[in-house]
């Protein structure tokens, strides 16, 4: 029968306050003992000792316990050193306060704060300590190891909110209608040949898959630029892997590849787009290049384009993101991505147990940069910005729809 955590706390707790030190630590190592691997750690957690303590107290009942009635008096044994030693704590905690870091005075300011290097500081301040007391102190002062966490997003628009409200409402109605919803953007770049990349992935023993130290770009291969298109609808997805350069060409291209190859044969019957894009980079609402680009599809295709862009700050939470991209790197992690061949292999094979599916080419083609659009080709866009943040939400039409 396994013995939990909460049941031995409860069985100790009534236990322990009736016996004197040296009983305890003996009870304490037979609990140890019988409860096996990891019988040590969930001891010293329940009863307040140190592992140690209990790894002495196991060798002990492991080497015969012999009846005594020595006890230790109270008070007995060595001193804990923030008792021989009244400011250890203070000069320890004013170390690591989170305040110390904008204090030019702190000696730790520009230094990794590892219990060694706190230990060589309070070492110069006339403690002596060993890095190992040091992390039982902090400890017990409620420090622990961490890293820091991304959740800072900086200002936000006052309509950020109302955006995505207006998103998910142009989306609803788009797909109860039968009309196609896509999430695009751009993912980052990747360099192509023998490089490290994050993450691991099965191999025999001691034999990883050598890749170069430097990541220094080899010119005869250049980087990798994936463009996605990710359908809302039937969770499946498109990228186009560039070699060029990321535009608004490039990124309008690989719209109408996904079009020619999997939308226009999904949605015979479509008339409308909803495209969901970032609100900067290659399909950013500043960009004229891309509504030129949006216009000339929708003429092509028929099309009448709405995008909805999201509000500044928030790319993270692009669909595309979270339904398509991570899984791509997931699938690649621990890779060298050698050729733009592999890489659009394995894009390609990406799958979840949700049913993702991914389509992936190569896109060869060259897209200039620097493309200037005058105010007269903009204003013969025929585009028709909404009420609603007419800057963030707006209509393509094909010029035969075109209100007049």
């Amino acid at each position: 029968m396994e013995v939990t955590e909460e049941a031995l706390r409860r069985k100790l707790s009534i236990v322990m306050p009736h016996l004197d030190e040296r009983q305890r630590r003996i009870v304490a190592g037979a609990e140890a003992r019988a409860l096996g691997r990891g019988g040590i750690a969930m001891v010293a957690q329940v009863t307040g000792m140190s592992r140690s303590t209990v790894q002495d107290a196991v060798a002990e009942v492991d080497a015969g316990v012999e009846p005594s009635t020595r006890v230790r008096r109270p008070g007995g044994g060595r001193k804990a050193l923030t008792k021989t030693d009244p400011t250890l704590l203070a000069d320890l905690e004013a170390l690591v306060a989170p305040t110390s870091r904008g204090d030019p005075e702190s000696p730790l300011r520009w230094t990794a704060k590892s219990t060694r290097t706190l230990a060589l500081e309070l070492a110069g301040k006339g403690h002596q300590i060993s890095h190992v007391v040091v992390g039982e102190l902090l400890r017990g002062l409620g420090y622990s190891l961490q890293s820091t966490a991304k959740t800072k997003e900086g200002s936000s628009h006052p309509d950020r909110d109302a955006q995505f409200r207006y998103l998910s409402d142009q989306a609803a109605t788009h797909l109860n209608q039968g009309q196609p919803v896509i999430s695009v953007d751009t993912k980052k770049k990747e360099l192509v040949g023998e490089y490290a990349n994050k993450g691991r992935e099965w191999q025999p023993k001691g034999t990883p898959e050598k890749v170069k130290v430097h990541d220094f770009i080899d010119p005869s291969l250049g980087k990798a630029i994936p463009y996605g298109v990710y359908d809302v609808g039937l969770n499946e997805g498109w990228v186009s892997v560039g070699v060029d350069h990321d535009t608004s060409a490039f990124a309008v291209q690989t719209i109408r590849r996904w079009w020619e190859m999997v939308g226009s044969k999904t949605y015979p019957d479509a008339t409308r787009l909803l495209i969901s894009a970032d609100g900067g980079g290659s399909n950013g609402y500043r960009s004229r290049l891309w509504k030129l680009e949006l216009g000339r599809l929708a003429e092509e295709k028929g099309l009448a384009i709405t995008v909805c862009h999201l509000p500044p700050g928030t790319s993270k939470w692009n669909r595309i993101e979270h339904r398509l991209f991570s899984h791509i790197s997931m699938n690649w992690r621990g890779r060298p991505l050698v050729t733009h061949e592999v890489i659009v292999g394995l894009i390609a094979s990406t799958r979840t147990r949700k049913g993702l599916k991914v389509r992936a080419e190569l896109d060869t083609g060259t897209y200039e940069t620097g493309i200037k659009i005058r105010d007269d080709q903009l204003a013969a866009i025929p585009i028709e910005n909404h009420a609603f943040h007419g800057e963030w939400n707006y209509t393509v039409r094909p010029k035969a729809q075109a209100p007049t």
